[in-house]
């Protein structure tokens, strides 16, 4: 994959988390039910990759970058994470205000407790696939700290955590009565904004050069964001031991991955 050109690594990328994402949904047609403690683990391991890849892959390379275009070091970036992780929170609680409270069982309120899921799982793709985007971008550019294997981490650990979440909108689907393929459908179809903002995030980072730093911050605090918001708690609700030693291992693994190995 290393002798693509960038622009085609970049799409790849984006692609494979729209299909991991399709691919947790497709187990609608397998399971009435799936495995919570197996998807707890998961949403741990991704949020440990996320974790460390927010380092390591985004905000030190930004912070290196910042130093080389003569910025003050840890100004730009640090407003860049500010924001990413300002603006993963004003999401969250905009899509709260669409929750419905209600407790009924009836069909009519699973089917829209369901859509909520899918809209607010889409919207939260966006921040992702500009993560994965920029971190090609800054592949491309040339950027010190930016690895191919950097990059690439970051898109196996947010494919690995859409996975449970193309579940998470699947079920729920079909429990309101939609049957398994369009469940699968509007399961799959929440990922697909990844690969558009991935390519977005890429071409972002590699034509105006002078914003990358701000960029790179700007993913790095968006995925610590949707790890803390998002990620941890669902894991931990039911699975508390279980999600952390996911998240310890996931966080080990691309550590030694970006930092041995990069």
């Amino acid at each position: 994959m290393e002798t693509l050109p960038f622009y085609a690594q970049a799409l790849l990328a984006g692609l494979f988390t729209f299909a991991v994402t399709a691919l947790g949904a497709s187990l609608i047609f397998l399971f009435k039910k799936a495995n919570q403690k197996i998807m707890d683990i998961m949403l741990g391991f991704a949020g440990g990759v996320m974790m460390a890849a927010s380092f390591w892959s985004l905000l030190d390379p930004a912070i290196s970058q910042s130093e080389q275009l003569g910025y003050i070091p840890w100004l730009i970036p640090g407003i860049g994470l500010l924001l990413g992780g300002v603006f993963i929170i004003a999401a969250g609680m905009f899509l709260n205000k669409f929750s419905f409270g209600s407790t009924d069982v009836d069909t009519s309120n699973h089917l829209k407790r369901g859509f909520l899921l899918a809209t607010a799982t889409t919207m939260h793709n966006i921040p992702e696939g500009l993560a994965v985007g920029v971190a090609f971008g800054g592949l491309a550019a040339n950027i010190t700290g930016c690895t191919f294997g950097g990059a690439a981490m970051i898109a196996l650990g947010i494919g690995i955590q859409n996975f449970p979440e193309g579940v998470a909108v699947a079920f729920p689907l079909k429990r309101a009565g939609l049957s398994s393929w369009k469940s699968f459908m509007y399961g799959g179809l929440s990922g697909i904004v990844e690969p558009i903002f991935c390519m977005v995030g890429f071409f972002l980072a590699t034509l105006i050069t002078s914003i990358l730093p701000f960029l790179l911050a700007f993913s790095a605090g968006a995925m610590i964001g949707v790890v803390a918001c998002e990620l941890i708690p669902e894991a931990a609700e039911k699975s508390k031991y279980l999600a952390t030693a996911g998240f310890v291992v996931g966080f080990l693994i691309m550590m030694v991955l970006d930092v041995a190995l990069g």
